[in-house]
């Protein structure tokens, strides 16, 4: 019998998970399960977008964590103020500054005091005044409403289990008609009970993903508009990591099936505010 792990204990082995994280360097992290320790003889790399070409990158920040690269779809103009989610050791924010200027603002939150410790520390030694890391749940974040002209992601809410909390909590913060861009790991048909409810592969970034249907519906059911995949990617993991969970038939009746694990980018804007129609004899002729 699987037992049922509760939302709080999924996010406490997430947060022990990344503080471990936090002290490891790209190499480790890119040749595990997320940097979860799930290793593999094959190098199991959902991150094989290349940062490393984008202005503002900074290796120091880099831990190798991501599935997609939100910040070059997300239409970020000098001067906005960005706010990005599960900002880990500060790759994404760096990578958002170059490209808000002097004017602008980032705000990185994330719930692991390791993370935002090493995130500190870099935007420190880069004399990054107008770069901001917040620790605080995203399903809550430590901001006021109506602040962010964007909001940027990269793998960080297939984590966490309440992710409408999430949705909801992006359309208070990001300003009428601003809009959000995140990569995520979805999936399309169900994994195998073994391989989804492992706790390893949950900090993994697998266990937690959600049907890509579901995951375009809650932003849809938030209110958003104009959602678009903007990127999508297929995830493989190896069999030597499936062997872990799954018995040989297993794994091959996983390969041949409908069911995949994707990365995708998503875009979506709240929507501007309504004027107010004419109601009185000042604003009427």
């Amino acid at each position: 019998m699987i037992m049922k792990t509760s939302n709080d204990e999924l996010k406490e082995i997430v947060k022990q998970k990344y503080s471990e994280i936090a002290l490891q360097d790209k190499e480790t992290n890119q040749a595990s399960c997320c940097g979860s320790g799930c290793c593999s003889t094959e190098v199991y790399n959902i991150m094989s977008d290349d940062y490393t070409q984008m202005q503002g990158y900074n290796p120091d920040a880099d831990l190798g964590l991501g599935c997609g690269l939100p910040t070059q779809f997300a239409k970020i103009k000098k001067g906005d103020v960005v706010i990005d989610l599960g900002s880990g050791a500060g790759n994404d924010a760096f990578i958002a500054r170059s490209e808000i200027g002097e004017t602008g603002k980032i705000i990185g939150i994330d719930f692991t005091p390791a993370m935002i410790e090493k995130a500190r520390t870099n935007a420190e030694k880069l004399g990054f005044h107008n770069v901001e890391f917040r620790q605080g749940d995203i399903e809550k974040m430590p901001v006021t409403a109506n602040i962010a002209d964007v909001i940027v992601s990269n793998c960080v809410l297939n984590l966490v289990p309440d992710k409408d909390a999430v949705f909801k909590d992006i359309y208070r913060v990001l300003k009428p008609g601003a809009h959000f861009s995140i990569s995520d790991v979805v999936l399309v048909g169900n994994l195998p009970d073994a391989l989804r409810k492992d706790a390893e592969m949950y900090a993994g970034c697998v266990a937690g993903a959600i049907q890509k249907e579901v995951y375009l519906e809650l932003i849809n059911n938030n209110g958003f508009k104009n959602v678009t995949v903007q990127k999508e990617k297929a995830i493989v993991i190896p069999d030597d990591i499936l062997s872990n969970y799954l018995s040989p038939a297993e794994i091959q009746s996983f390969k041949s099936g409908n069911t995949g694990i994707f990365s995708i980018t998503v875009f979506a804007e709240k929507p501007a505010e309504e004027k107010t129609a004419c109601c009185g004899p000042d604003c009427c002729n």
